[in-house]
Parts: structure tokens; C-alpha cells; sequence
């Protein structure tokens, strides 16, 4: 594999990706590639509920959903692994983020969780599904 190992995570569900992000740690030490964490923040500012909130929201927001990935990769890999985890927070659609920083980033591989489906996949398509179909590299799916 070449380039890095992206993998995805859901911070507002804690532990949920702990297998995700163990099994991209192992994948990314087969190779000795870099490891880097991504989550996605719900991008609010331009939509009618972006108006309900002030200009500082968002930044608090990123703010602590960075530190919410860094405890996530601490807790399950331990604080010398994470120290060489890059973490990513970016904001938008989970899917779209995904696959633009894969690309942006050259990654080798994208591991992601699967999630057991809700009435709202079914409508949307889950993201897991959508990163599968139009990424341009590998994509390795945990259940």
C-alpha cells in the first residue's frame, strides 16, 4: 500500500469505532504508513438552523471534537501511538470530507465502520456505503 491509512470515526458515538480504529492501527503498522484519524462536523453555517447559532459555535465546536478524537485515539491505542497519529477534523458532509481528504491526501487505504441501518439510510444511503462506491482507493469496512 502506499500513502497513508485513513480512518474514519463517529465521535458522537463513543467506543462505537473502537474496533474501527484498531483494525486501521494494525493495517497501517503492516506497512509502517501513517495513520491518520478523521471525523466530520455537520457543516450548520449555511443552512436556516446555522442562523440560530453566534460566529464563535462553529470553532468551539471543531475545538472540542478535536479533543474528542485525540481522547478517542488515546483510550483505544494509548498516548504513544496517538502521539503519531495525524488528527483530522474537518467540516461538512461525512462522505464527501472522507473521500476529499483521501484524495488530497494520497491515502492507500480508508477504513471505516459499518453501522447497523437506520429508516434514514435506507432514504439516504448510509455513508459507509457511499465512501465504498466513489472512493479511488481501497476502502476495508468494519463491522
Amino acid at each position: 500500500m502506499t500513502g497513508p491509512v485513513l480512518c474514519a470515526v463517529d465521535i458522537s458515538n463513543p467506543h462505537r469505532d473502537d474496533n474501527v480504529l484498531r483494525a486501521a492501527a494494525r493495517l497501517a503498522a503492516l506497512d509502517d504508513a501513517q495513520l491518520d484519524v478523521i471525523t466530520v462536523v455537520p457543516d450548520y453555517g449555511m443552512s436556516v438552523v446555522g442562523s440560530y447559532f453566534d460566529k464563535e459555535h462553529h470553532p468551539r465546536i471543531e475545538e472540542e471534537a478535536r479533543q474528542r478524537l485525540n481522547d478517542l485515539v488515546a483510550g483505544v491505542l494509548g498516548a504513544e501511538a496517538n502521539a503519531r497519529v495525524r488528527h483530522i477534523v474537518v467540516t461538512g458532509n461525512a462522505y464527501e470530507e472522507i473521500l476529499r481528504v483521501a484524495q488530497v491526501d494520497g491515502a492507500g487505504l480508508i477504513v471505516i465502520g459499518a453501522h447497523k441501518p437506520d429508516f434514514r439510510d435506507f432514504l439516504l444511503g448510509p455513508n459507509a456505503a457511499r465512501v465504498v462506491r466513489h472512493a479511488e482507493c481501497s476502502v476495508m469496512v468494519v463491522r
